[in-house]
């Protein structure tokens, strides 16, 4: 008999004073068997990062057609495309085709050291990719903050992050290997 999915309930504050976005969502989060609580939580911070209207969870460990998070807008384009981990260069070539922007967030440096030097010359020539480090002394903390009902509040200013659950204050500063290139504007 196959392992159902873990359901964990997030009520998330976000104030985002770099884009100027608060707003409160109410979020279900599946977690797969085979998905540990840091990786769960760090697809939550992913969320809370890139939050939007239209930025969903997807079925993602359970598909190779689809990212971890995405925006699709109301016309059914991709216009973001969240990954986490370190994919294949096959993986992110077919999601900077499909998506406006695409972001991968490495949550273990050893590894996501050693994919980048493997992997940069590759992945330098997509403009509309971004790779960003959570670094584990962040994620390992905010592991400890996965329950199955959740109060989180996160403020993100200057590219930095905080998160709190009442009892807790985590500070995230990303690293990051690559950003987009891209252009803003008319």
């Amino acid at each position: 008999m196959a392992l159902k999915a873990t359901i964990f309930k997030a009520s998330l504050q976000i104030s985002d004073m770099d884009r100027h976005y608060y707003q409160s969502h109410e979020l279900t989060i599946a977690r797969h068997p085979s998905e540990n609580d840091a990786r769960m939580m760090v697809r939550l911070i992913a969320f809370a990062l890139n939050a939007e209207e239209q930025l969903s969870f997807t079925k993602g460990i359970s598909s190779d057609e689809e990212p971890d998070l995405w925006e699709v807008d109301l016309s059914g384009d991709i216009q973001h495309w969240i990954e986490l981990g370190n994919p294949d260069e096959k993986r992110l070539r077919k999601a900077c085709g499909r998506a406006k922007k695409v972001t991968v967030y490495c949550y273990n440096r050893r590894s996501a050291e050693q994919w980048w030097l493997q992997s940069q010359s590759e992945l330098e020539r997509f403009k509309n990719l971004s790779i960003v480090l959570m670094p584990e002394e962040f994620v390992s903390p905010l592991s400890g903050m996965a329950e199955r009902n959740m109060e989180l509040q996160v403020t993100i200013q200057d590219g930095e992050l905080w998160i709190a659950d009442g009892e807790q204050n985590l500070h995230l500063a990303p690293e990051v290997f690559k950003s987009t290139t891209l252009k803003t504007g008319s």
